[in-house]
């Protein structure tokens, strides 16, 4: 199986990310193109640059011929591994998902892109004590981060191995300029979204880890730990943009590894909590929160409890290293006072994506693969968003799919 592994020795920010998983993309031309199509005067490039000696791949965005700087809040592109002194336009989640929903990209890539958004202002609400509606992004916010962040989910979803994990982070040190002052590295949000997580601080005083980075690993890594055994498929080093004393880059491993092993690195976890005093809005709200914030799964099953009340079991699945946090969502959206705790090793197939064209339009496909077997399907939310641009049934349009597949 194909497990894809990032070593954080440096920390991990978005354009890292995107870097290391660009020089292991099959077809760089075609992701180039793809993300360079998103956004009007809005630029991707891919510079060969050389840190410490090692060769690598700094992503490049320019808007309008301009390579934006990086100052203020929620810090992305580089924190410590860029600069510090301009100030961008503030947009708030909604902003943000407005855009990336508007871009000509799979579903399942706008929803990983918007769920790393979620994460970022979840933690962002935590870390100042304010309501996730009302944070307002800053460099986070400008286009060159959407495209970071779009750019990773994008690579992965191409790349669509069957495992992925990470090494512990190394987040560095002292303190960073903000918006909101100077504060402690790693800076209160990273923090946030670092709980559950291994990291070490490393010798280096500079923001290595960023809450992009941070969000993105979280979205996407299953587990943090040693990189796992097998054989070396391929391995891509995205650097950031300053020098350090040793070569300031994410290494991405992609590793093939036996089946017993990739699914060991696939390890979630089933919170699961009786309740009996909740209405049916106020659960439907609850499990929509519960899957904004990152959960894997969310399901309610009816049950008889003690003096004979009728009510549901939540569970709510979740990667290992999210549990703590969905746990405290749940205790939060819901009545219940306690919830239970199952760690599992689970059997994922390997997913891959490709677009159908239809007499309905370009419709993804979804194929799975593993254990000796192969199935796919359509994807029921673009089959959904066709029969309504459409005015048609969404029998007609799984039909036109059927149809165009020769079936």
């Amino acid at each position: 199986m194909k497990t894809l592994y990032f070593e954080c020795a440096m920390g991990a920010a978005g354009d890292m990310l995107m870097g290391a998983l660009y020089e292991l993309c099959p077809d760089k031309e075609k992701f180039l193109r793809d993300m360079n199509a998103l956004l009007p005067g809005v630029t991707l490039e891919a510079e060969p640059v050389r840190r410490q000696g090692v060769a690598g791949t700094h992503m490049r965005v320019t808007v309008h011929g301009h390579e934006e700087a990086h100052g203020g809040h929620v810090h992305h592109r580089d924190h410590e591994h860029g600069s510090h002194h301009h100030h961008h336009e503030h947009r708030s989640l909604a902003d943000i998902e407005a855009v990336i929903d508007g871009f000509p990209l799979p579903q399942a890539v706008r929803e990983d892109a918007k769920r790393t958004y979620a994460l970022i202002a979840q933690a962002e609400s935590a870390a100042h004590g304010v309501d996730v509606g009302q944070v307002h992004f800053h460099e986070v916010g400008a286009l060159d981060a959407v495209v970071d962040v779009t750019g990773v989910c994008c690579l992965m979803r191409l790349l669509a191995p069957d495992a992925v994990c990470a090494s512990a982070v190394t987040v560095g040190s002292g303190t960073v300029r903000t918006a909101h002052g100077v504060l402690p590295v790693p800076a209160p949000a990273t923090a946030k979204l670092l709980t559950g997580v291994p990291v070490t601080a490393g010798d280096l005083a500079a923001e290595l880890c960023t809450p992009t980075g941070a969000a993105l690993l979280r979205t996407f890594a299953g587990s943090f730990g040693p990189m796992p055994d097998g054989v070396i498929l391929g391995c891509g080093y995205g650097c950031g943009t300053r020098d350090f004393p040793r070569a300031n880059c994410v290494r991405a491993f992609l590793v093939e590894t036996p089946a017993a092993a990739a699914g060991s690195n696939d390890a979630v976890t089933e919170l699961k909590a009786n309740i009996d005093d909740m209405t049916g809005e106020a659960l439907g709200f609850a499990l929509e929160r519960l899957m904004e914030a990152g959960a894997l799964d969310v399901s309610y099953a009816p049950v008889y409890m003690k003096k004979n009340r009728p009510g549901v079991v939540l569970t709510c699945l979740c990667r290992s290293g999210d549990a703590d946090r969905l746990a405290a969502e749940i205790l939060r959206h819901t009545s219940t006072f306690g919830l239970r705790r199952t760690d599992c090793a689970r059997y994922a197939m390997a997913v891959s994506e490709e677009t159908v064209d239809t007499a309905c339009g370009p419709l993804p496909r979804k194929t799975g693969e593993g254990y000796g077997i192969i199935k796919s399907k359509p994807e029921y939310e673009a089959m959904a968003e066709a029969a309504r641009a459409r005015g048609v049934s969404l029998a007609e349009v799984r039909d036109a799919f059927g149809k165009a597949l020769g079936s």
